[in-house]
């Protein structure tokens, strides 16, 4: 089975117990609570009391909610290795298999009808300023997922490799734009077919 999309937004996971140590409770409350209800909107009070500690212990792990928003998205962004990692043992030296199968997995990821989109997109459209601690991580992930993306496209044999990535880049940005403000019946529906088409045309 291929496996989802890299990893841009949280898995959905159950309250953890209280076992599990203070500081990775505060990540998974934090995790569900930034994706679906947005950063900005989300205070350090609600992300104590979902974690089932108090805000002292937050700042004890934390140094800000600047820092925990940085640490939360770099968790996500560090999973991806996983996601390509899968790719690469499923289709082991066929780069234009693992290229499907990144399409295949794009187009559930982009029309998931739980999803909000790519958490780390979601966060530099709130996140503004560019000095925020967690603009580097979000931009040094775009850009490791976009010279991925090119070099799996030159290894495959196809036609300008650059081009082709930042196309498939860019529509697989634009689709989880669209299912967000449009819905399951926006143009993200036929995501699949359209990165085949643009593939295609790439062949030599």
């Amino acid at each position: 089975m291929t496996p989802r999309i890299s990893p841009q937004r949280p898995e959905s996971e159950p309250t953890p117990p209280q076992v599990i140590p203070p500081r990775e409770r505060i990540l998974v409350a934090a995790s569900d609570l930034f994706y679906r209800q947005g950063i900005r909107a989300v205070g350090v009070d609600a992300i104590a009391e979902a974690a089932g500690t108090n805000k002292m212990t937050l700042y004890r792990h934390f140094d800000s909610k600047d820092a925990l928003v940085a640490e939360y998205l770099r968790r996500l962004s560090g999973k991806s290795e996983i996601f390509w990692a899968r790719i690469e043992r499923e289709h082991p030296d066929n780069p234009r298999k693992q290229l499907e199968a990144w399409i295949e997995a794009a187009g559930r990821d982009a029309n998931d009808p739980q999803g909000r989109g790519c958490a780390l997109a979601n966060a530099a459209v709130e996140l503004a300023e560019k000095d925020h601690p967690a603009r580097r991580v979000i931009e040094e992930h775009k850009r490791a997922t976009r010279d991925r993306l090119a070099r799996l496209c030159a290894d495959a044999g196809l036609k300008q490799p650059e081009m082709l990535a930042d196309e498939l880049f860019l529509l697989l940005e634009g689709a989880r734009v669209c299912s967000q403000s449009i819905g399951p019946d926006s143009p993200c529906c036929r995501f699949v077919r359209m990165g085949e088409a643009i593939i295609a045309s790439h062949e030599k």
